[in-house]
């Protein structure tokens, strides 16, 4: 069965060339010209990943990313930005709210299928890693669920592979370059410190457990090993 594709972007021909480019790679794709024709299909149909244009009419793209990000229904798909060059703050913004990847305009149709290739690969690989734990916090990748204590956490997508590389190496210093090369694939030059804006947010989940990743300065970060 052919993976749904929703491309959210208001410029036409982008988002026809798009929609050609993917059904002939075997993709469904699915389009919406606006922000919040965008939610409505996200909801309705949960496409297996979102092509999501930064600069739309009405509700902006990252608003668009933040809504469907913080709903447990949405959270776990992934978000591919599609960004104008002059946008380096939104790419920031957008990637601290859960976005797995950008591509900045103007770009190739090859590299933007490439590149939701690498992303949907990344889930599925996730699907065969064991349960992983450490002191208080427990993580299922097969069901994607995570714990800390008794209660079950809302994570995004970018939270839940933090936690998991973090419990992975529990006891080990993970620098943000690291983190950053896990969660979303590679580095994204200059953007380490948005790492720290998901710590933040993370810990703030965790509760009373928060204090379990712990922070090593001009390094990274690290989960106490079983403490």
């Amino acid at each position: 069965m052919a993976e749904l594709v929703l491309i959210i972007e208001d410029e036409k021909d982008i988002r026809e060339n798009l929609a050609f480019s993917l059904k002939r790679e075997g993709f469904e794709p699915i389009e919406a010209e606006t922000g919040e024709r965008g939610l409505e299909l996200a909801r309705l149909k949960k496409p297996s990943i979102i092509l999501l244009d930064l600069m739309l009419p009405g509700i902006d793209g990252l608003e668009v990313c933040r809504q469907l990000k913080h709903a447990s229904a949405t959270a776990l798909i992934p978000i591919i930005m599609l960004t104008a060059k002059g946008e380096e703050i939104d790419k920031i913004v957008g990637l601290e709210l859960g976005a797995d990847d950008y591509v900045v305009k103007p770009f190739s149709l090859r590299e933007v299928i490439l590149r939701i290739r690498a992303v949907l690969r990344r889930g599925k690989e996730e699907q065969y890693e064991s349960v992983v734990n450490s002191g208080a916090l427990t993580l299922d990748a097969v069901r994607h669920q995570a714990w800390a204590g008794d209660m079950e956490l809302e994570l995004t997508l970018s939270e839940f592979k933090l936690l998991q590389d973090l419990l992975l190496h529990a006891g080990q210093v993970r620098s943000r370059e690291q983190l950053l090369d896990t969660v979303w694939g590679y580095s994204f030059e200059g953007y380490a410190r948005s790492v720290d804006s998901h710590i933040k947010r993370l810990r703030a989940k965790l509760g009373p457990h928060g204090d379990l990743i712990e922070t090593v300065r001009g390094i990274g970060y690290r989960v106490k090993a079983n403490p």
